[in-house]
């Protein structure tokens, strides 16, 4: 199949809401051409339509794309994931794990490619959220115990002073191809981005605090909550923008 037909049908597919179709597509070229033709397709493709298919990541099988994915394309979807507006973080955890700690990847090259685009440290702040106190407590103490939860945040004068001292923890006792090994490289093998990450969900955890706190407070004054509140929270996909691509 020629490759320009191959992307359009691709991104056709997509944009009709077939994942699944999309990805199949995909799988059938690298399995007629091979890989060096997958990749070569996935070049061409724009960073939302690899968003698209990777972000459906199904651990119950191996997706070839998710195993060609480039660094650089791979950064390239992740700073753009925000856009499905995905409060939970759930496929964005997923992905991320699923491509990061693949068995022939370097996942140190995957972050550098994600720490040197704009937005790159803000989505692996997303990739955190859930985890925030933990990650917290562990740039403060390099233990990931829940008790050390609840202490005093280090400035980022005292991030950067720590960035090098040796590890309490080695990396095989967080091997756990999550979050935990991720702040680990993060921290040892990735200081600088690790504290700029650090900083950017700090201010992403004040500003929800500050937040609830205000919603906290209309509710006190008058008893009531408007009907167009109801919905705060909840996941829902993007709208299309003019002069966006396909996938989203």
């Amino acid at each position: 199949m020629n490759h320009l037909a191959l992307i359009e049908k691709t991104q056709t597919l997509i944009a009709a809401g077939d994942i699944v179709g999309a990805e199949s597509a995909l799988v059938e070229l690298a399995d007629t051409e091979g890989d060096a033709a997958l990749m070569v397709v996935l070049e061409m493709l724009p960073p939302k339509d690899i968003l698209a298919v990777i972000r459906e990541y199904d651990h119950s099988k191996a997706s070839v794309v998710n195993l060609l994915v480039s660094p650089e394309q791979f950064a390239r979807a992740v700073v753009i994931e925000k856009l499905y507006k995905d409060f939970t973080r759930t496929h964005l955890r997923g992905m991320v794990n699923a491509v990061i700690f693949r068995d022939d990847a370097d996942p140190l090259e995957f972050l550098t490619a994600i720490g040197d685009l704009e937005g790159g440290s803000e989505a692996l702040a997303d990739y955190f959220s859930e985890k925030w106190s933990r990650v917290e407590a562990f740039a403060r103490t390099g233990s990931f115990d829940a008790m050390e939860e609840h202490g005093e945040m280090l400035s980022q004068a005292a991030l950067l002073a720590s960035a090098y001292v040796k590890p309490i923890l080695e990396q095989d006792e967080v091997a756990d191809q999550d979050w935990m090994q991720l702040a680990w490289i993060l921290r040892y093998e990735c200081p600088d981005l690790f504290i700029e990450m650090m900083m950017v969900l700090r201010a992403k955890v004040s500003a929800h605090d500050a937040a609830f706190g205000e919603e906290e407070d209309e509710e006190e004054d008058d008893g009531k909550v408007e009907t167009g509140d109801t919905d705060r929270g909840k996941a829902t996909p993007t709208a299309r923008e003019s002069d966006e691509e396909s996938a989203i």
